[in-house]
């Protein structure tokens, strides 16, 4: 596939095939099963000032929370007895979250469960997640969101792209499984900058390949911005798993914060993971990166049940397996 069939594809040439053939390719591969990640939502502090966030540093608005080492195990517990096969700890970047602490945790975390344990921490030093790693950390999470230098640093207020990028490297080189991804839609972006995201983040090799649409926070700079559009994030989708088959590529919350039933349909256009939520009701409502992150049927509960029924309602198959991509030696 040229770049021109890719564009054509993201301007709606043929949806029916795109999404037919992206359903196909992720069958060929990935069978009927849909991993399920359960995330913790530990914390929503961050140090962090980028325009799109809920979650910045500079909004006053936000009530802030970091859970105890004991509820954060409460919760991974809760995950693993439901049948979660991967334990997703994430945050803000949260420096008063120490490096021994998250080391004890991950350490807990895989003595008491066979589940594998995936970051999603930010820019912390590489330093901290060869520690992290020696503890048992098996993936970890580092989100471009744009893959245009001038945005990133535009959005990200002044941050350098390159040292992201660096630091998402790093962790390949530390025996991680690493993913990426981007926010589609952003404002004042094209299907060209789609087309460019594309290409990038398959030429990484990433394990993991994330897409979801821009979807504004009143609390933010942006407040006042058009969404995205969930088609084009299906799209992009679609096209990343004809072009990196072998990736697990989630079906986003912010498709189901846009339009609900969102993350069902992304399960039939190429998605083989969900990602629910297994933050305790009372503080998931408080890690608002947008509006409706946790607030959908979906993620109503700390429960891993309905996200086995819309699997199971789209067809698929709920499944128990870690989930580690087929590139990979140690397929789980």
């Amino acid at each position: 596939m040229n770049t021109h069939d890719i564009l054509s594809f993201l301007t709606g040439a043929d949806d029916d095939a795109l999404f037919a053939d992206a359903h196909e390719a992720r069958l060929k591969v990935f069978g009927k099963a849909v991993y399920i990640r359960a995330i913790v939502e530990f914390s929503n502090v961050c140090n962090k000032h980028c325009r799109y966030c809920g979650l910045r540093a500079d909004n006053r608005r936000l009530r802030r929370y970091r859970m105890g080492a004991r509820q954060i195990l409460e919760a991974a517990s809760l995950a693993a007895a439901e049948g979660a096969g991967t334990v997703v700890l994430q945050s803000g970047d949260d420096l008063g979250c120490s490096m021994e602490l998250m080391g004890e945790l991950i350490r807990e975390i895989k003595a008491r469960h066979d589940v594998a344990v995936t970051l999603s921490l930010g820019d912390r030093g590489l330093d901290e997640y060869a520690f992290w790693r020696e503890c048992g950390a098996d993936r970890c999470l580092m989100k471009l969101e744009t893959t245009d230098r001038r945005l990133y640093k535009r959005l990200r207020q002044g941050e350098d792209f390159s040292a992201r990028l660096h630091r998402l490297e790093g962790l390949r080189r530390l025996g991680y499984e690493v993913g990426s991804g981007v926010i589609t839609g952003l404002p004042g972006t094209t299907p060209a900058d789609a087309l460019r995201d594309i290409v990038f983040l398959s030429d990484l090799d990433l394990d993991m390949i994330a897409v979801g649409p821009f979807v504004p926070n009143p609390d933010t700079p942006l407040a006042g911005c058009v969404p995205g559009s969930g088609l084009l994030a299906n799209r992009m989708s679609a096209l990343l798993r004809l072009l990196n088959p072998t990736a697990n590529i989630p079906a986003t919350s912010a498709l189901d914060a846009l339009r609900p039933g969102g993350r069902a349909l992304a399960l039939t256009r190429g998605c083989n993971v969900l990602m629910p939520s297994m933050t305790p009701v009372g503080l998931r409502e408080d890690y608002v990166i947008y509006p409706g992150k946790n607030a959908d049927p979906l993620d109503g509960i700390p429960s891993l049940a309905p996200a086995r029924r819309t699997i199971e309602a789209s067809g698929l198959i709920p499944s128990p397996a870690k989930g580690f991509s087929p590139r990979r030696s140690h397929v789980g």
